[in-house]
């Protein structure tokens, strides 16, 4: 590559991280290759499997970026790159990325009948079970659910390449089920022949019962073994049902060695599954484990606000809103319900949609929710009460493990329960700068996604700081 090419590209990709979130930049256009710039041509080269998604998705935003750079006349091409290195032929704007059904790292077995009795299972086909509110255009994105998202989409373009088996875990209502069926609708819309079944561990369990006492188990294993994709929700329900297991086991396994997209969720990680067999919980653990986590501030906001604006609601007050958010902190679920409660209660009084009525159905609804504003002050005193440590020190700037997890913590939710902002938290632990305070935030969510003990002593002070003022 010439010199002027890499300053080129290097151009492009710079508007091109900017244009997009990080995620899709790292997933689909960061392993973009520039191939030449001639005749005011662009030209790009990208997988096999990924080419068709790339010019079908990304097609304007390519050429909006280059046009930045290059001028309005820039055209960009993008090609797949053979197998020798080279580029290969341009495609029609109908090429597709490979499905599942193509890949030829594994063999496919024949297609099978249909069961005898389309009636004996419960779990249905995808295209059956559509909710236009559990799409990905519809599910808010925020640092609660990013990774999960993410991970989820790349799923949807690209079954059975990326992330197999993918494993989404996390609290009742927090967005797993919409991501599992945001996953299986954008399949269906891009591929109707793609075979996708979503399911649940109790509706599995019920069929494969089912199957077993009326004799069908034939039909129960083309149910779920001739497949491209299953979809199996709230997996933790197969626990401690050893022939639902069995059964399980030896389905997963068949679909993985076909090259079948498997995505399942729980409400804990595998290795809290500890009823389960160890060998199916390995199983569970060998692709990408995925957490989503009970939303914060800005995006319980979001969420109000997308679904006022799916839903045609009329605001007297937009801090209608702010309202709910702050009061409702459970998860999704709770937080849209809160929504329509507000909504039902003022259509039937005739009350327009304003704080004051929102505060009023809320406190005779949630009464056990009302608000308890904390200072910083006061949860810097638990923290040094919890774990042991002086004021001064966790002002301090030692960074010693047994201070700056309290401090970061402290941190944590002074964003979280405070309405300060960053600075100013910054300022009330020692003169800190904001991005220290960012940076504590990120690092505490982090380290209650993936460890127990950290989730555990993060939700210990959340509840002493819960407890009504002595």
């Amino acid at each position: 590559m010439s010199a002027e090419l890499e300053h080129i590209w290097s151009r492009v990709q710079s508007e091109l991280s900017a244009a997009v979130d990080e995620s899709t930049y790292r997933i689909w256009l960061e392993p973009l290759r520039v191939r030449k710039f001639e005749d005011g041509v662009l030209s790009l080269e990208a997988s096999p499997q990924a080419c068709g998604w790339i010019r079908d998705r990304f097609g304007r935003v390519l050429q909006a970026c280059a046009a930045a750079v290059l001028g309005a006349d820039a055209i960009v091409d993008v090609n797949e790159c053979a197998p020798d290195g080279r580029a290969g032929a341009s495609h029609d704007a109908d090429t597709r990325s490979t499905r599942v059904r193509d890949r030829s790292s594994a063999p496919r077995r024949q297609q099978q009948p249909p069961p005898r009795d389309p009636h004996a299972l419960s779990t249905t086909p995808v295209e059956l079970v559509s909710n236009p509110k559990l799409t990905f255009d519809q599910f808010v994105i925020g640092d609660s659910n990013r990774l999960a998202h993410a991970a989820a989409l790349t799923v949807a373009e690209m079954p059975g390449q990326a992330y197999n088996p993918l494993f989404i875990c996390g609290p009742p209502g927090v967005g797993k089920t919409h991501l599992l069926r945001s996953i299986a609708g954008l399949l269906v819309s891009h591929d109707p022949s793609l075979r996708v079944r979503y399911a649940t561990g109790e509706s599995f369990t019920a069929d494969f019962l089912r199957a077993l006492n009326d004799g069908l188990m034939e039909d129960f294993k083309a149910h779920f073994r001739q497949l491209d994709v299953l979809l199996v929700d709230d997996v933790q329900f197969l626990e401690r049902k050893t022939r639902t297991e069995e059964e399980f086991f030896h389905t997963f396994n068949e679909l993985y060695d076909s090259g079948s997209q498997i995505v399942l969720s729980s409400d804990r990680p595998p290795r809290d599954l500890q009823a389960l067999e160890d060998r199916l919980r390995e199983r569970f653990e060998s692709g990408l484990v995925a957490d989503v986590r009970p939303p914060d501030l800005s995006t319980r906001l979001t969420i109000l606000r997308k679904r006022v604006q799916h839903d045609r609601i009329e605001l007297a007050d937009p801090r209608t809103l702010n309202m709910i958010a702050e009061r409702i902190t459970l998860n999704v679920r709770a937080i849209e319900g809160a929504l329509i409660r507000v909504v039902a209660f003022g259509s039937l009084t005739g009350r327009p949609l304003t704080p004051e009525l929102a505060q009023e159905v809320l406190d005779s609804l949630y009464p056990d929710m009302k608000p308890a504003p904390r200072s910083i002050s006061e949860i810097q005193a638990a923290a040094c009460e919890v774990f042991g440590i002086s004021p001064e020190e966790l002002l301090s700037s030692t960074r010693s493990a047994r201070i700056a997890w309290p401090r970061q913590m402290a941190m944590y939710l002074a964003r979280e329960l405070t309405g300060e902002s960053l600075p100013a938290i910054g300022r009330l632990f020692g003169g800190r700068d904001h991005t220290t305070v960012l940076h504590a935030w990120k690092r505490t969510q982090a380290r209650i996604a993936s460890d127990p003990e950290s989730r555990k002593a993060v939700q210990s002070l959340r509840s002493r700081l819960d407890k009504p003022r002595s």
